[in-house]
C-alpha cells in the first residue's frame, strides 16, 4: 500500500500487493522538497501451499504442451481443420461426402423427383397397359427406401462422430491458445511489477541521498 501524505492528509494511495508496504511523505525544508519513502515487507506464508513438483505432475497434456511452447518461445496456434482432414482415410472421406450430399437441397430435390417419377410411371403410364412393376401401395419402393435409410444412417453417424471429434480437438486447441495468452499476460505483468520495484528502489536510493543532504544542511546550520 503506497500513501502520499501532505499536511496531515492522504493525497494518494496505490496498492502494490500484500507483500510490500510503501509510505511516501513529501516535506519542504529550506526551499528543498524532500521525499521520505518507508518500505516494509511481509513474508509470504507457506501454509496450505502445495509442492510445485506435485502441482506440475498434475497438469494435463495440453497444459504441458503450452508450457513447452512457452519455454521454447514457439507459437502454439495451428490450422486444426487442415491437420484433421489430412489424416482421414478413404472410407472416412467417402462417409463425409455422403453425409454432406445427403443433407443438401440437391439430394432432397433429386430424391423427390425420383419418387414422383416412380409414382407417375407405376400409377399412370404403365397402369394403363396393366404393366406396372410396382403398383399401389408401392411395396418395392418402400423396400428400396428402407434399405437406403438402413445404409445411410450409419454413414451419417460416422460423419457426425468425426465432426464431434473435430469439435473436441478444436476446443482443446482454443484452450491451449487461451491458456498461453493468459500466461504471457501474467508474465508481462510480472515484468512490469519488476520494473516498478526497480523504480522504487531507485526512489529509496534518492531518498537516502536527500537524507544525507538534509543531515549535511542541519550540521551546517548548527555550526
Amino acid at each position: 500500500m503506497l500513501e502520499a501524505v501532505a499536511a496531515g492528509f492522504v493525497v494518494g494511495r496505490v496498492d502494490l500487493g500484500p507483500a510490500y508496504k510503501y509510505f511516501v511523505i513529501p516535506l519542504r525544508y529550506d526551499g528543498w522538497w524532500l521525499v521520505f519513502c518507508l518500505m516494509s515487507s511481509e513474508p509470504e506464508t507457506t501454509e496450505g501451499r502445495e509442492d510445485p513438483g506435485r502441482r506440475f505432475e498434475k497438469l494435463s497434456q495440453h497444459e504441458h504442451s503450452v508450457l513447452d511452447h512457452m519455454r521454447r518461445r514457439r507459437p502454439i496456434s495451428r490450422d486444426i481443420i487442415r491437420e484433421f482432414e489430412d489424416k482421414r482415410t478413404f472410407g472416412e472421406r467417402l462417409a463425409d461426402r455422403i453425409a454432406q450430399f445427403g443433407g443438401s437441397w440437391t439430394f432432397i430435390i433429386l430424391f423427390g423427383c425420383v419418387l414422383l417419377a416412380w409414382v407417375i410411371t407405376n400409377s399412370i403410364l404403365l397402369a394403363r397397359r396393366d404393366e406396372a412393376f410396382d403398383p399401389y401401395p408401392y411395396i418395392l419402393l418402400n423396400l428400396f427406401l428402407s434399405m437406403l435409410a438402413a445404409l445411410q444412417a450409419p454413414v451419417i453417424m460416422m460423419s457426425q462422430n468425426r465432426q464431434a471429434a473435430k469439435d473436441r480437438l478444436d476446443a482443446a486447441h482454443d484452450y491451449e491458445v487461451n491458456l498461453k495468452a493468459e500466461l504471457e499476460i501474467v508474465s508481462l505483468h510480472a515484468k512490469l511489477d519488476a520494473l516498478t520495484e526497480q523504480k522504487w528502489m531507485e526512489l529509496m536510493r534518492t531518498q537516502e541521498e536527500q537524507i544525507r543532504i538534509l543531515e549535511k544542511l542541519i550540521q551546517e546550520r548548527s555550526k
